[in-house]
């Protein structure tokens, strides 16, 4: 029976997928001077932004985060969009008596841009773990573990991980959490099934009955 589920954050709970593309495009045509495929772009989102530089350029990492941060910064009020129904998804999930986390690989000045823009997510997630908290980030399980933490020490298999990455598959699958994959976010569900998780969704209102159904 589930006690807590953590969610992953960009493409999960909040569409951020188009100003994430367009802000990694820019970037990479700055400073690498070449305009790469859409795939290639989004290939390792779910990873901290670091990590994402050192694979699409190793030698230009610093200058690639520096651009994609002032231009994530410059399109993020006209590029980031809400997903419908979400709050009203995780309140139910919270009168059901789950704990909730947030647990994301973005840093917490990028975290507070997206709060200030839908404040109401402050109120209704008990905890947030951001690429700070841990030295180790997703597909390793020391995020989640941490958010686990932080909600009272939960146990793993009595925890869900929600997220749309099969670097999220992966983290909840090392964590021994249960894993969510959801297919409205930056993956296909072809990537998704691919990581092998133990439920696959096409949409919120499906997840949220299934994590009701686990926690009754």
């Amino acid at each position: 029976m589930l006690k807590a589920v953590l969610f992953d954050f960009d493409g999960t709970i909040v569409d951020t997928t188009e100003l994430i593309h367009e802000s990694m495009r820019r970037a990479t045509s700055e400073v690498l001077g070449r305009t790469l495929s859409r795939e290639a772009l989004l290939a390792n989102v779910g990873q901290p932004l670091p990590r994402q530089m050192e694979l699409l350029d190793p030698e230009r990492a610093e200058d690639l985060l520096e651009s994609y941060r002032l231009h994530n910064e410059e399109l993020h009020e006209d590029l980031i969009e809400a997903f419908p129904n979400v709050e009203t998804s995780l309140a139910r999930l919270r009168e059901a008596g789950l704990c909730l986390a947030v647990v994301t690989s973005k840093r917490r000045f990028s975290l507070e841009m997206v709060l200030d823009s839908f404040p109401a997510l402050r109120d209704t997630v008990d905890a947030f773990v951001i690429m700070e908290d841990t030295t180790e980030h997703k597909p390793h399980p020391a995020p989640l573990l941490k958010g686990l933490e932080l909600l009272g020490d939960v146990a793993p298999y009595k925890a869900a991980y929600v997220g749309d990455s099969p670097f999220d598959v992966a983290a909840a699958h090392a964590a021994g959490t249960l894993s969510v994959a959801v297919s409205w976010g930056v993956f296909s569900e072809e990537a998704l099934c691919e990581a092998e998780p133990d439920h696959l969704f096409k949409d919120l209102d499906s997840a949220v009955e299934f994590l009701l159904g686990a926690a009754s």
